[in-house]
């Protein structure tokens, strides 16, 4: 039976697919219906909405690292489940408190941030889950779909969220998706294969030692090094990028909010063509030549939105090639690098490894958004553009000089105890090994 037939058929992996795509709604949907309540509702200034912004990012700067400890010594299913309904309760506070009339800007920060913890934890255990949810085989189509889920829900959430807002209110749309939440727990519950426990040591080890080995797995193995290099550099770089985009598009080429949206629904669209190939390309050329050619091409899109100007026709063409190209580039080289990282990680350091991951890449995030606003103060908007391009070109030059760029295929799947308690240098030499059997012949 083949991979495919196999997921396909693989029930608690279906259940599971579908409780995320309906959650990853509810996301897309939140990412616009909070701050459209704080610009509409509340009649916020700009630097209200920076804090506002910087609030929901916060958490993954100061508990993500905590979060993957956490994620190693229980099962995953479980803290994911509960982080999923306590999302949904703080969630449906906004319409209460302003049904209420007691919504202020001090609640709707307070809410940003405990959701951003409770995201913290479902993002740390999210992806250490599905290794043992699904066969080694299976990763890159598990991952596949569920970044197609991803995808869709990043062309339609916005858009829905639009609409929800305008036909109703930005909180009656972040009702809606706290109930999105809520059914995105009853597919967790429906899982019926049972997650193994983590091993239980007589006594565990301090909480920073356990940090100290997550970070020292994944920055001493030269692949996971080069994947969390190139991340952190893209996502701050992006931040430049998109603070400026927006007042930009509207200001310096005067389209309208809507053309904006289509704008950035294309990159989604790209996104989830992306999604649908990834793992058709990588069969055809590799893993290590489609990471490459496909982190060079998403990498090198944006250049082409500081160069958007002249007819109108013309900006919104290369505007809608840059973020379509862009989307699409990203997210095959993505799909190979998460299934990656899941394969040569053991599995009793997954959560510390994400966790590393994520605080690494995620935490950059504020700092790119603060940059990107102090260069288009400083130098104008488009001159930002040009620094916020160059450096994500530039964060693909991590993966060109990597092990990476000479693999075959996914490595053989790790030994799940060589991590554990301070074992990590032998799962270090064993998975960075540029010469191992996985790289290309030449």
């Amino acid at each position: 039976m083949s991979a495919h037939r196999s997921l396909w058929s693989n029930r608690d992996f279906t259940v599971f697919w579908a409780g995320d795509t309906v959650a990853q709604f509810g996301s897309q949907i939140t990412l616009l219906a909070v701050p459209l309540t704080a610009a509409v509702t509340l009649h916020v200034d700009a630097k209200a909405m920076g804090v506002l912004n910087a609030a929901s990012y916060l958490p993954f700067l100061v508990l993500t690292l905590f979060a993957g400890v956490w994620a190693d010594r229980y099962r995953r299913r479980p803290v994911m489940l509960a982080s999923t309904l306590c999302r949904a309760v703080l969630l449906s506070l906004i319409p209460l408190l302003f049904a209420l009339d007691q919504l202020n800007l001090g609640y709707l920060v307070a809410v940003a941030i405990a959701v951003g913890v409770f995201t913290v934890l479902f993002e740390v255990t999210y992806q250490s889950y599905l290794p043992s949810l699904v066969d080694r085989e299976d990763l890159m189509e598990g991952n596949s779909k569920l970044q197609v889920s991803a995808s869709a829900a990043q062309v339609g959430g916005p858009a829905l969220a639009g609409w929800l807002a305008g036909w109703l209110t930005p909180q009656d749309a972040i009702l809606v998706s706290a109930i999105a939440f809520a059914v995105s727990a009853g597919g967790l519950v429906m899982v019926r294969k049972p997650e193994p426990a983590p091993d239980r040591p007589a006594e565990h080890p301090a909480v920073r030692r356990q940090i100290a080995e997550g970070l020292r797995f994944t920055f001493g193995n030269r692949v996971l090094r080069a994947c969390v290099l190139e991340a952190a550099t893209y996502n701050m770089f992006w931040l430049v990028l998109e603070t400026v985009f927006l007042l930009y598009a509207t200001r310096n080429l005067g389209f309208s909010p809507g053309t904006v949206g289509l704008i950035l629904g294309g990159g989604a669209v790209g996104s989830l063509a992306g999604s649908l190939v990834a793992k058709r390309i990588s069969e055809r050329l590799g893993l290590g030549n489609t990471v490459t050619l496909a982190m060079v091409l998403g990498c090198a899109a944006p250049v082409l939105v500081p160069l958007a100007g002249g007819p109108r026709a013309v900006a919104l063409g290369l505007l809608l090639l840059s973020f379509l190209v862009g989307g699409a580039g990203t997210m095959v080289a993505n799909i190979q690098v998460v299934s990656l990282r899941q394969t040569i990680t053991p599995n009793a350091m997954l959560g510390r490894m994400n966790a590393s991951y994520r605080f690494m890449s995620w935490g950059v995030v504020p700092l790119g958004a603060l940059l990107g606003g102090w260069l288009g103060d400083s130098i104008g908007l488009r001159p930002a553009l040009f620094v916020g391009a160059a450096g994500l070109f530039a964060s693909a030059l991590w993966i060109v000089f990597s092990p990476i760029r000479v693999m075959r295929e996914l490595p053989a799947a790790a030994d799940h105890e060589a991590a554990h308690d301070g074992g990590t240098d032998g799962a270090d030499e064993k998975t960075s090994d540029p010469n191992a059997a996985t790289v290309a012949d030449h």
